[in-house]
């Protein structure tokens, strides 16, 4: 089957309609955690003046970046799942491929960014606000969102420029690796080379970031103050965390040997590195961050003393 192919068929999770039931329950559980989550944190950092800072600004972008992530495979898992059918157009496929990348390089990039802002923000205070302002912040995202168009443009092209020899994706979205499963064989040589390009990158954000936080970690040491050292910790540690999640899933479900036929440990990995990370970014950051905390306490009694009026 050639690269005009019309459509594709999605891996048919179980015909038992009992399991087909508990992971559609499992998707949507998991997609209205991770979207209800996001959204306390875009409203929050919104509405709360006191939130308005870089380090809430990339965390706003993140939270959207995250909803925008999981709302490109899962509405179409669930959607077919209900309607028994695993089927997606080649554009659907195409849109999906496309999106996906871009918002996973958006968080990446991101990740990255948000590690140099907390290095700034110890490392120099004093230079901070000069370093760290408005207009620079603005540039970084944009460089973000115009450098991650471009990945994942390169990407899809590569992917969708080779003829398939089937049309059947052992995974509940299209993913890459599956693509190149079903790629005739010798004909994908361009997005092979793109992937190995785009990994040396992510394996350098990686260096960056560790780097970044041995030079953090150091100077919160020297601070005087126990204190000083917790606050400093407290604003630190979360986003490692989420670093590190969004890094070795990731790394997982990209390294590891694609199977010929379908597995649900496939399955489990690709939550693992998809759903997984965008849901736990508000648990991470919220519990962690007394700010956050104070500005969605703040929030949701502005709204109930708005009900009582009303």
């Amino acid at each position: 089957m050639d690269n005009d192919t019309s459509e594709f068929l999605l891996w048919e999770f179980s015909k038992n309609w009992e399991l087909q039931v508990m992971r559609i329950v499992l998707l949507l559980i998991l997609y209205s955690v991770t979207v209800t989550g996001n959204l306390f944190i875009i409203t929050a950092v919104v509405f709360d003046t006191h939130l308005h800072t870089p380090m809430y600004f990339f965390l706003m972008n993140l939270a959207m970046q995250d909803i925008g992530s999981v709302s490109v495979i899962i509405p179409k898992a669930v959607f077919n799942s209900l309607m028994n059918t695993r089927t997606i157009s080649h554009f659907g496929c195409v849109a999906q491929v496309m999106l996906f990348i871009f918002f996973l390089s958006c968080d990446v990039s991101l990740l990255t960014v948000m590690a140099y802002d907390r290095y700034i923000a110890i490392c120099n205070p004093l230079q901070y606000e000069m370093i760290m302002n408005r207009g620079a912040c603005t540039k970084m995202i944009g460089s973000i969102w115009t450098a991650s168009l471009l990945n994942a443009s390169l990407h899809t092209v590569f992917t969708f420029m080779t003829p398939f020899c089937s049309n059947i994706i052992n995974q509940f979205f299209c993913e890459i690796p599956y693509l190149l499963k079903i790629a005739c064989s010798g004909l994908y040589v361009s997005e092979i080379v793109a992937l190995i390009f785009s990994a040396t990158l992510v394996l350098c954000c990686l260096i960056f970031v560790l780097v970044t936080y041995v030079y953090v970690f150091c100077a919160v040491l020297r601070i005087p103050s126990v204190q000083g050292r917790k606050k400093a910790f407290t604003t630190c540690v979360p986003h490692l965390i989420v670093f590190s999640i969004f890094f070795f899933t990731g790394s997982l479900a990209y390294l590891k040997p694609i199977s010929d036929s379908p597995s649900h440990s496939d399955f489990i990995i690709s939550i693992m590195y998809s759903i997984i990370p965008p849901m736990m970014n508000p648990f991470i950051y919220s519990l962690r961050n007394k700010d956050i905390k104070v500005a969605l306490s703040r929030l949701l009694s502005q709204m109930l003393f708005h009900f009582k009026e009303v």
